[in-house]
This record gives C-alpha cells, structure tokens and sequence, in this order.
C-alpha cells in the first residue's frame, strides 16, 4: 500500500486553503467592480451579463467553501492517523482522498481563473 509523509500532505493542504482564501477575496473586489459597472448602466444586454457574473461568484464562492471544508475534513482525519501511525505517514483511504482533494482543487483553479479572464474582458469594456 502507498503510504506518504505528513509534512508533505500538510504542505499542500496549507497551499491549498491559501489559494481558495485568495480567490475568495478576489471574488469580493471582482463583486465591488461589478456592482458599480451595474450602478452605471440599465442596458438589457449589460444587465444580463451582470445577473451571469453574479451567479457565477456565488456559485464559485460556494464550491471554494465546500473544498475548503472537506480539506479541513481531510487534514483532521489524517491528524488522527498520523498520531497513531508510525514515522508520521498515512496510507490507504487518506492518501487516494488527498489526491482526489488536489484534482478538485485544480478543477477549480481553472474554473477560478477563466471566470476572472472572462470578468476582467467584461470590465474593461464598461469600466
């Protein structure tokens, strides 16, 4: 069975929940542009795209709480293993959820730096 070090797990897990508090900031700056760029303009069309950017941060803010949550889920549960363990690694069950954890946290890395490609195009234009 593949068994791997705490520190390294640890390691990524912090990169992780630094990254996701980052993009969760940055939705909250990208929010205030957005809100003033529909303070500006009653377009149908303008409107429109506003509702889309709207939806789009509270969806991403939502997928950035759940990843978080089972991040933290994850770290305390190996904490417990590596206490019982030997030499500080795990194996099994955590390290396949570990891997599944850094594919969803890339998955939304894309999803998060499209969605500011695709905001940033939008607010130049109306900014």
């Amino acid at each position: 069975m593949k068994k791997i070090n705490v520190s390294h797990v640890n390691n990524e897990h912090s990169l992780w929940l630094r990254s996701l508090n980052f993009y969760k900031t940055e939705i909250g700056i990208l929010k205030g542009i957005l809100t003033e760029i529909a303070g500006k303009y009653t377009s149908t069309d303008i409107l429109k795209e506003v509702e889309h950017f709207e939806n789009q941060f509270k969806l991403q803010i939502n997928n950035v709480d759940i990843l978080s949550h089972d991040i933290h889920v994850n770290l305390q549960a190996i904490a417990v293993q590596a206490s019982q363990a030997n030499a500080g690694y795990i194996d099994g069950q955590l390290v396949a959820d570990h891997t599944a954890l850094g594919e969803r946290f890339e998955a939304e890395e894309m999803v998060m730096k499209d969605l500011v490609r695709s905001f940033r195009k939008f607010a130049e234009q109306w900014m």
